[in-house]
């Protein structure tokens, strides 16, 4: 049966506008976006079928051109298509938190640092720079590698921190292995990392651990 001859609030377009986007599944959210099926198979089995091939919706966006048009029913426009949404959802998320707003609401921070940082196949370690109100600044990458005590210097961090005039700081890096369980090595750089900034008067929000599809917030254990 096509999609046109469901229910009403059943079809994903009509539930969308009825309920919000965020009453979609995956599947119905992606069926969206692919407008159409192939021969035999509506938009929804469509995306359903993608879903389970690729393993789901996150390994589908992170897909490379090769690997996403390699799939029946997907190509080049459709990639160029998906890669501009995702673009214009990661300035519209940026744009919304460097108009002035506090970094104060935990889950937009931490949904900030996962667009930045979830996609390295490497550990990056990043800062957000922040004012007297806790404003962003700016948001710099600063070493990349095995996060631990000789890949980051604190002496390199406080010389940015100076040079934004910041007066708080959070911390942030990835766990490519997609677990956000701090390590040892995590909390150690963390408490150096305060100790230092502690003495030009910075203080350290946090220190965010971003995996695939979690964060673990240092703060929150105890440790900032």
């Amino acid at each position: 049966m096509a999609i046109k001859d469901w229910p009403a609030d059943e079809r994903p377009r009509e539930k969308l506008l009825q309920s919000g986007a965020a009453a979609l599944s995956d599947a119905e959210l992606l069926a969206i976006f692919l407008r159409t099926g192939v021969t035999g198979i509506s938009a929804v089995d469509l995306a359903r079928k993608l879903l389970a091939d690729f393993g789901g919706l996150r390994a589908l966006l992170d897909a490379d051109h090769r690997t996403f048009c390699q799939q029946h029913g997907l190509g080049t426009a459709k990639f160029v298509q998906l890669q501009a949404v995702l673009e214009m959802s990661c300035r519209h998320l940026e744009s919304t938190l460097t108009r002035g707003n506090a970094f104060t609401d935990a889950a937009t921070t931490r949904l900030y640092l996962q667009r930045q940082l979830r996609h390295f196949p490497h550990e990056v370690f990043a800062c957000l720079f922040l004012d007297t109100r806790h404003r962003l600044i700016s948001f710099e990458p600063l070493f990349r590698g095995t996060i631990d005590g000789a890949s980051v210097y604190p002496r390199e961090v406080v010389k940015q921190a100076l040079k934004h005039n910041a007066a708080a700081v959070i911390f942030a890096h990835n766990h490519p292995s997609g677990v956000a369980e701090p390590s040892q090595s995590d909390i150690q750089i963390t408490k150096r990392l305060r100790s230092a900034l502690e003495l030009v008067d910075i203080r350290v929000l946090d220190h965010i651990i971003v995996g695939d599809a979690e964060t673990t917030s240092l703060a929150e254990l105890g440790h900032c």
